[in-house]
């Protein structure tokens, strides 16, 4: 039963109740050719109150037609006990042989992929063994992996945010800012301070996050130390675009759209893929941090994340969330509408997407339009899984939005995978 369509399920439970096609269909007051083409599965059934009515008509519960077949349930407990375990890890055996930093940096991008995809039970897995090998490696040649070691501390932290492990995510994150801040480089620091600046929100200090992000931006404009070269505008939009979500979230309008302007005077010189002319290809960039409450965005200057995500599209979706979060909801609506349909939407990482996505659907809900709401959020799903079904925080939006009866049929199929009544 349970590897059978929607339609089949109710043409069996019919057929259990000892109904007829016509009889069914008198009890749904819909005609014999609507039973038969949702039987047969020509008609979908797109709204919870049709599938309601036909549970309530068949005496069974809504979820006994939506039952999906159980799935085995992703490792991320696993994944993050792994990491904590890394972290408590102060004295790591040395190594017999010199690191290899071409093998190192392929693992970090392999575990960059994996965040921008939002695959992240395959990412926590990743972590523990790289955070390990960027240590003994940084231990062996200080320096020379500097940028290696804070990009993997900024990554910990971003993945741990996103499955509300906030307090291990800031002691990830403080661990990179102190490793940063060794080496008086401002790129570093500013990578550092995206991650630490998304850990801070997520347990609601954001007075603390914005204090943060600013300094970090100021310094990102400043001479180097040495030959270093300043850090790339498109890592100073990241920290503006960060320290403006902190500041909406804590209704401070002035500081939210000062810094939000200021970003948007960077982003034209920055590509779509959130390269600029200090971010070519194949070169290093540095980066910073999705959602929840903020955005997947990136700079350059010497680590992790190569250009992609800051630009118009990142300005503008952060414009969105902002205006959400300031009550301005009329406002957040005619720019979402703009943003997705603006062709450097597309060029958003998939994890920034559904993770946005989700910010909007949470408008959707405190307006009170749930049914705007179960479509976003479907359309999150559908832009990156992981993102809706490993994300504990959206379980609590889901279980709001799918009580409604005019929200999307896959809005309660989506509630019974996440097995929430």
């Amino acid at each position: 039963m349970n590897e059978l369509p929607v339609g089949r399920r109710v043409a069996q439970w019919r057929v259990r109740r000892n109904m007829t096609q016509q009889q069914f269909a008198d009890r749904l007051g819909k005609s014999k050719s609507w039973v038969d083409k949702v039987e047969r599965g020509v008609r979908r059934l797109e709204r919870v109150s049709n599938l309601r009515e036909i549970a309530e008509t068949l005496r069974i519960d809504v979820e006994v037609l939506l039952a999906a077949r159980p799935t085995r349930p992703a490792p991320v407990a696993a994944g993050v006990d792994g990491i904590r375990t890394a972290l408590a890890r102060y004295h790591l055996p040395g190594s017999t042989r010199p690191p290899d930093l071409e093998e190192l940096r392929v693992r970090l991008d392999h575990a960059e992929q994996s965040y921008r995809h939002a695959r992240y039970p395959a990412l926590l897995a990743l972590l523990p063994g790289l955070l390990d090998a960027a240590r003994e490696a940084h231990a062996a040649r200080p320096g020379a992996t500097d940028a290696l070691l804070v990009s993997v501390y900024a990554l910990i932290a971003l993945v741990l945010v996103k499955v509300d492990q906030g307090e291990l995510a800031w002691l990830a994150a403080d661990r990179g800012m102190t490793a940063a801040l060794a080496t008086s480089a401002p790129s570093l620091a500013g990578v550092a301070t995206v991650s630490l600046s998304q850990a801070l929100r997520s347990r609601g200090r954001r007075r603390s996050a914005l204090d943060a992000a600013l300094a970090a931006a100021d310094r990102s404009g400043a001479p180097g130390a040495g030959d270093e070269p300043t850090a790339g505008p498109a890592l100073r939009g990241t920290l503006l675009v960060q320290a403006a979500l902190a500041a909406a979230g804590g209704g401070d309008e002035r500081v939210t759209r000062q810094a939000l302007d200021e970003a948007a005077e960077i982003a034209p010189n920055i590509g779509p893929d959130g390269g600029g002319d200090d971010c070519k290809a194949g070169g290093e960039g540095s980066g910073g941090a999705g959602p929840g409450a903020g955005f997947r965005n990136a700079g350059c200057g010497g680590a992790g994340f190569s250009g992609w995500g800051f630009g118009r599209a990142a300005v503008e979706a952060a414009w969105v969330v902002a205006d959400a979060a300031l009550g301005d909801l009329t406002t957040a609506t005619r720019r979402h509408e703009r943003l997705v349909a603006d062709d450097e939407w597309r060029w958003l990482p998939p994890e920034h997407r559904a993770a946005y996505l989700l910010d909007v659907a949470r408008a959707h809900a405190r307006a009170g339009d749930l049914r705007r709401a179960g479509r976003t959020l479907l359309d999150a799903e559908r832009t990156a899984h992981s993102e809706v079904h490993h994300r504990p925080a959206v379980r609590k939006l889901v279980a709001v939005v799918s009580r409604s009866a005019d929200v999307p049929a896959g809005l309660a199929q989506l509630a019974a995978t996440l097995h929430i009544g």
